[in-house]
């Protein structure tokens, strides 16, 4: 039996609404298909909900938008319950900075300057970026971003950019330059890959139930 995917991750980036496709002989109601795909999955990953797609339905190609969000704990000492999900930075950051740069970030882009090589050269590189913001919770900020997709490594560049702005060693006029002019690869560097989670995922067909375990 095999699984397709909504999008692929780095080792070490985390995932809330990660959708896979599977192709089964029988049909399972939401609840007993649920239990039994959570009675034989490790304990690192669990069965939230459950839907019926249509046949031959691609999770990847179908999705109308989907939704990252990257952690960065702020503080001159680390957070040893946040070392596997954020990023510890120590220098102190410019949130406000940080926020009016995201919102360059916002509407239809060549992102090929914060993408990594490019399996196929010839690849489209424009995006179109719905929601790019930060918020703070005390020490903790939290970066996020929803686009109808994005490129190999595209978000962990844009937060890796933001975050050098934020300690002053980059402008807003590099980025508008960057989005302007695209240099592929130029942008970043790139963010570490613990502090990313793809956090959800959407599309016109699905309706998810959730099962009695969720």
């Amino acid at each position: 039996m095999r699984a397709r995917f909504a999008g692929r991750t780095d080792a070490g980036v985390h995932a809330t609404g990660q959708v896979a496709v599977l192709e089964l002989p029988r049909r399972w109601s939401a609840g007993e298909l649920q239990r039994a795909l959570n009675a034989r999955l490790p304990a690192a990953i669990a069965v939230l909900a459950v839907a019926e797609a249509p046949a031959g339905f691609d999770p990847r190609r179908r999705a109308l938008w989907r939704r990252y969000r990257y952690r960065v704990w702020n503080a001159p000492v680390r957070s040893p319950l946040l070392l596997r999900t954020a990023w510890h930075v120590r220098y102190a950051l410019d949130a406000g900075a940080m926020r009016r740069a995201a919102a360059l970030l916002v509407g239809e882009h060549d992102f090929a300057s914060f993408a990594a090589p490019l399996k196929q050269p010839n690849a489209a590189t424009v995006r179109t970026m719905e929601e790019a913001a930060v918020a703070g919770e005390g020490r903790l900020l939290r970066f996020e971003f929803r686009a109808n997709a994005f490129l190999p490594h595209q978000v962990r560049r844009m937060v890796g950019a933001l975050v050098e702005l934020g300690r002053g060693k980059l402008s807003e006029q590099q980025i508008e330059a960057w989005l302007r002019q695209p240099q592929p690869g130029a942008a970043g560097p790139a963010a570490p890959p613990q502090g990313l989670c793809l956090v959800d995922v959407a599309y016109a067909e699905l309706r998810f139930e959730a099962g009695e375990d969720a």
